[in-house]
């Protein structure tokens, strides 16, 4: 059996436009090496589709996810339903929960109206998902998986990104939502093709993409990773919190940041104030985790709920909607 290599699972999620010379540089290994590893975790279902992270909140969006308890009795009916969802304009991201829970989606929109007309469109095309909750998303704090390296410390890996929350609104130009289009259908382009696709030269394109990460628009390019596939656990960790400070909230959020093992936080208003998903390769780990969490901020912690996290089926963070006409 080939040992997993999690320091390259590592790199390549976290970054999904590294080039196979920076891989080189941080692995030791060679290109062709590398090359051969890169094909193998794709073949092999250990890493998923690419997605760019851009904040939706600059486009004047607001995200919405909603929790379903479906009624499909099998796996035929599942995968029909996610393919009647995948496509629909507003829908963001996708993902399959075990538990009280069993799809969420989430969808990016520009007020709640549209929302609301969207998800009676799912619900009448999908009577299954009849029974849901919804979350208003506030911001998401999403965090590199530290727990998979083996003591790397890339300086391109930032060790948090702030997605969504207060933001000035902001305007792009013809070229801008070209470029951002193409990355959005396929984030991993090469400049040469990305270039020819939106019309530009590629130092152009360079230009715009600079610009956009220096303008916090584009904040990183990361792959699924396939949890199930490489023996992660993952679970989403649902907090309901009360007589909480600024300083005491702050305190939380420095903890959470610290923890290996946790991998994004989402700060909500709805049922929870926060979702916390983590990720290890040791349950106990997991375990011990939740309970020291409990046991540091119990004066805060209302209550709790714990839902194991199955699959990705589609992430992304701005909805295709956006280039229906901008970009004509």
């Amino acid at each position: 059996m080939v040992k997993t290599d999690y320091n390259l699972i590592y790199l390549w999620s976290e970054n999904a436009r590294i080039s196979l010379r920076e891989l080189s540089q941080y692995l030791k290994k060679t290109p062709q090496r590398l090359r051969y590893s890169l094909a193998s975790l794709k073949r092999d279902n250990l890493i998923g589709d690419s997605y760019c992270i851009f904040d939706y909140s600059y486009f004047g969006l607001i995200l919405f996810r909603v929790y379903f308890k479906a009624s499909y009795i099998n796996e035929q009916d599942k995968v029909r339903i996610i393919s009647e969802i995948y496509n629909n304009p507003y829908v963001v991201s996708i993902y399959e929960l075990t538990g009280e829970f069993d799809i969420v989606i989430e969808f990016a929109c520009p007020n709640s109206s549209r929302f609301n007309k969207e998800l009676k469109k799912i619900i009448t095309l999908t009577p299954a998902l009849n029974e849901y909750k919804i979350v208003l998303n506030i911001v998401t704090h999403n965090y590199p998986r530290n727990y998979l390296s083996n003591n790397l410390n890339p300086l391109n890996i930032k060790p948090e990104r702030i997605i969504g929350g207060d933001r000035e609104r902001e305007l792009f130009n013809v070229k801008e939502m070209n470029v951002m289009k193409n990355l959005l259908l396929n984030p991993t382009m090469r400049f040469v093709d990305l270039a020819d696709e939106s019309g530009l030269n590629i130092k152009t394109v360079k230009s715009i993409i600079n610009n956009l990460t220096k303008r916090s628009i584009i904040k990183g390019f990361k792959h699924i990773v396939n949890t199930n596939e490489l023996g992660i656990n993952k679970n989403r960790l649902f907090l309901k919190l009360h007589n909480i400070s600024i300083d005491r909230e702050d305190e939380i959020m420095e903890y959470l940041l610290k923890t290996k093992e946790i991998v994004q936080v989402n700060k909500t208003v709805g049922d929870w104030d926060m979702e916390i998903d983590i990720e290890s390769l040791d349950r106990n780990k997991m375990r011990n985790i939740i309970m020291e969490l409990r046991e540091e901020f119990k004066d805060i912690i209302e209550k709790y709920n714990l839902i194991e996290f199955y699959s990705y089926y589609k992430r992304s963070y701005l909805p295709s909607y956006l280039f229906n006409e901008e970009t004509k």
